[in-house]
Order: structure tokens, then sequence, then C-alpha cells
């Protein structure tokens, strides 16, 4: 690789028959020039300039040499104009793999957006609620929410969701309205499996409160709609009953309260990622954070 760099500035100093100027042009001293043209001669064994005082010429062997090697650097410096072109304006499909309400919910729209910057790009998204094995399914990211497991992957945080208490208005009249976190004990409650209890805080006050109701189950969007059918308070995202908030179907309960903040990660196998997935990860930062 050191060979491929030097034979880059080989080519500098035989356009500009000039050390000066060609270090000038490559942005290093002349000393450390003259010296990596003079390891290149080495490795080569054979002289590829005739240094004088006054001017530099190439050898026939350097004349040769420099025919091959403006090609190669000609193409390496298109190859890079081209690829950073490509990270302007990147190509090809891009497939994700997505929490099925996170995706369905709140992120179409943002979606929608990167979609329309990047006309080049196209889509295969998986919504599940499994978690799909980067290494072995051709996936070129993973949006998780929650604590992630220790699997040698690259997670890089792109936002936090707050959480907060909802129910519906119709539920809270037949019910009578919590005033502290104790009073969750005497509701209905829709809970996410293995989530006995919810954490909350207020300021720096935190108490867990262990809750119960009807529902138990691990879908967010049914979560959300079951609240609005008055069917008890329910711990969820902002954003995600932001509509339903809006309408009036939905109300907050206990509103100096919230649950903790969960985290949202864009999950690759690896970070040399290509241009799309780059560009999408960012752009999902810039809206979610």
């Amino acid at each position: 690789m050191n060979h491929l760099n030097d034979m880059a500035l080989f080519v500098e100093v035989a356009k500009a028959k000039s050390f000066r100027k060609a270090a000038e042009a490559a942005r290093i001293p002349n000393s450390t020039l003259s010296r990596r043209i003079s390891e290149l001669e080495k490795a080569i064994g054979l002289r590829l300039l005739h240094r004088t005082t006054r001017k530099i010429e190439l050898t026939e062997a350097g004349q040769l040499y420099y025919a091959r090697c403006k090609r190669i650097v000609d193409e390496a410096r298109l190859a890079h104009e081209q690829l950073g072109e490509m990270l302007e304006q990147p190509t090809g499909t891009l497939r994700v793999s997505l929490p099925v309400d996170l995706g369905a919910v709140y992120l179409t729209p943002i979606i929608a957006d990167f979609a329309r910057n990047y006309p080049s790009i196209t889509f295969e998204f998986d919504l599940t609620p499994r978690r799909v094995d980067l290494v072995t399914e051709p996936f070129d990211v993973a949006i998780r929410i929650g604590k992630l497991e220790d699997s040698g992957l690259i997670a890089r945080l792109i936002g936090k969701h707050s959480r907060h208490l909802y129910a519906s208005p119709a539920y809270i009249r037949a019910s009578r309205e919590p005033t502290t976190p104790a009073n969750l004990t005497e509701h209905k409650c829709i809970c996410m499996p293995r989530s006995p209890n919810w954490t909350l805080q207020r300021g720096t006050e935190t108490v867990d409160v262990d809750v119960h109701g009807r529902f138990t189950l691990n879908n967010v969007g049914m979560i959300s709609a079951l609240a609005v059918n008055h069917q008890g308070i329910a711990l969820l995202p902002e954003k995600i009953v932001a509509d339903d908030l809006a309408s009036g179907r939905l109300q907050r309960v206990l509103p100096e309260w919230q649950g903790s903040s969960v985290s949202i990660y864009a999950v690759t196998e690896t970070r040399l990622i290509p241009a799309k997935t780059q560009r999408f990860i960012e752009f999902l930062t810039s809206k979610l954070s």
C-alpha cells in the first residue's frame, strides 16, 4: 500500500518536473517527498529520475513507469470521486429489520422523507418482533428498542422515547383517577410480558409500582388501541400516542410522573457499512434525537 502512495507522489513529481511544486501539491515537506521517491526507486531497483540542480527529467525506466502509473492514479482518483458521489446520492437496496409498532406507527413518515431525499435507494423492510440474525440473514441494519444483549454487533444509539401514562377519558370518568403512583395498584393496567412493575420518575424521585390488569401483550399498537377502547391505563411512548392524545381519545394520567425512557438503536454487523446504510442511520438519528 505504501508503494501505491509513493506511486501517486511520483506521478506528481513527473508532471510538475519539480520536487518543490509537487510537494506543495501533495501538501508534504520537500524533504519527505524526496525521501519517498528515493525509497520507491530502491524498491523497484531502477532510477526513475535524473536530478540536477536546475531540473528533473525522467529516465527511460521513469518514462515507462510514469505512463503506467498515471493511468492507475487517474483510475484511483476517479474511483474516489465516484464513491464521493455515491455518498452524496447512494444507490442500491436497503434491507432493514424494524419493530412492528415503531416501524408502522412512528417511523413510516420519517422513512418516507428519507425516500424522497434519496430516490436511487429501494427498500425491503421486515417488520417483526423477533431479533433477526445480522450475521446470517441479508439485512443491512436492524432497528431495536430497549436493552441490548452483548452480541458482538455494532449498536449506535439513535434516539430515546419518553414514556407516560395514558387512559381514555371514559375510563377515567368510570374509575377514580389516580393521584399518586400507589393508586395504580387499584386500576386495570395494560401490561407488557415480563413487566410486573412500572418504574416511574418525578424529577429525582423514583418509585416502582406493582401493576396488574386483564391484558398482557407485547404489541404497543394494540396496547394503545385497548387504552383508547377504555380497557385501562397504559405506559406508552409519547410519540406512539401523539394522534390519540391530540384527538382527545387518550389523556395523560399522573402528568407529573413519567416512565423510564426507552433507547432506540441501529444495529449493524460491522462498522464498515455502505453509504445507503450510513445515510439511513444518520437520517433516523437526526429525526429521533
